[in-house]
């Protein structure tokens, strides 16, 4: 477990809203030249380039018409998704299951590079990374199939939580082609199986896509304000609440695609990692769950723990899974991280929150 994670899953709003360091140098030093060949000291971040985004306007059209990919067992074949008695019986096993059936994660170093800069504590607000957590992504990455679909649905949201969602057409389309192609995937499909095995789910799958769909983007209100959030905006994308006395927060904001897509945009600005309780295992270039702190369109949220490199079907099986099965602490393995997956409703029948806190 990390300092300070906690129920609030949000973070505060800079004193006065100080920008970072790296920002005030360049507001102190205005227009001033250089004539002297002195050496400016703390570089405004090179953000990476924004990803064209021209081909996901394709899924506004009717998911009917759309093309999807071959389902996974037509790939990979053998592949068992029935859940075993262990499985069934154990969460955690069931998440270690999902984990080796995520064909589609990412490899550190082959697919992506971040740099993790320095860590601090949750309540230090000094910038502790001079560089963007993601140095570099491979190009193939965001145009795997359910990748793709899940990157074209992140622009479907109002950030500003209280203000109230609009729905269109296209969206529903993107959201039912979203579906229906991690539908083809192992994760997914496993998901199935164990939730009819425990009666939770129907055994047609169409009924099944449905539930998913409800569950995820179906609009619901926060803080006494209608239809301004889904359960999807809040972990995947992102939203910033207003708080007493003009205060302004992050919260949900917990998926590693947005966190590049943001970066590479100019709009999230990496402060540095959390330091774990435990002395002397600070994450590398190769962490897969991480404990962050950054700034989102100039608001900071001062903790948020995130999977790094996971695809997007994996992410939500796993919270899926969880909001059915667990509780509001999940203790799971997930590869080769002990993790307590928190889960808040909103009621008995909606996902507040979802989200991993590193335990090891």
């Amino acid at each position: 477990r990390y300092q300070g994670e906690d129920r609030s899953d949000g973070g505060s709003r800079l004193p006065q809203q100080q920008a970072p360091a790296h920002r005030r140098q360049q507001q102190e030093e205005g227009e001033e030249t250089n004539d002297e060949g002195w050496e400016t000291v703390g570089e405004k971040k090179q953000h990476g380039r924004p990803q064209q985004c021209e081909a996901w306007n394709a899924y506004k059209r009717p998911p009917s018409e759309q093309e999807y990919s071959e389902d996974f067992g037509q790939i990979h074949h053998g592949l068992n998704v029935e859940p075993t008695r262990e499985e069934l019986n154990s969460l955690t096993e069931a998440c270690s299951r999902l984990w080796e059936l995520d064909m589609n994660r990412l490899v550190p170093g082959k697919d992506y590079r971040i740099e993790c800069g320095e860590g601090k504590k949750v309540y230090q607000k000094d910038d502790m990374a001079s560089e963007n957590l993601f140095s570099w992504l491979g190009d193939d990455v965001l145009t795997k199939p359910t990748y793709s679909r899940f990157c074209a649905l992140l622009d479907n949201y109002n950030p500003h939580q209280g203000y109230k969602e609009v729905v269109t057409q296209q969206d529903k389309h993107e959201e039912a082609a979203f579906i229906e192609e991690i539908a083809r995937t192992a994760p997914i499909k496993y998901l199935h199986r164990y939730l009819v095995l425990k009666g939770v789910a129907s055994q047609d799958y169409d009924d099944f896509k449905a539930m998913l769909t409800s569950l995820w983007f179906n609009l619901y209100g926060r803080c006494g304000n209608s239809s301004c959030s889904s359960a999807f905006e809040h972990v995947f994308v992102g939203e910033i609440k207003e708080q007493r006395q003009g205060e302004t927060e992050v919260s949900g904001f917990h998926n590693w695609i947005q966190f590049y897509l943001e970066e590479a945009k100019g709009n999230v600005d990496y402060q540095g990692y959390i330091f774990p309780r435990r002395r002397g295992e600070s994450p590398d270039s190769e962490t897969q769950l991480l404990t962050v702190q950054f700034e989102w369109h100039g608001v900071l949220k001062s903790v948020s723990s995130s999977l790094i490199g996971v695809s997007p079907e994996f992410e939500l099986a796993l919270y899926t899974l969880c909001f059915f099965m667990g509780g509001e602490d999940n203790r799971v393995d997930i590869g080769p991280y002990t993790v307590n997956v928190k889960c808040y409703r909103m009621g008995n029948n909606k996902i507040g929150s979802v989200f991993p806190i590193a335990e090891n």
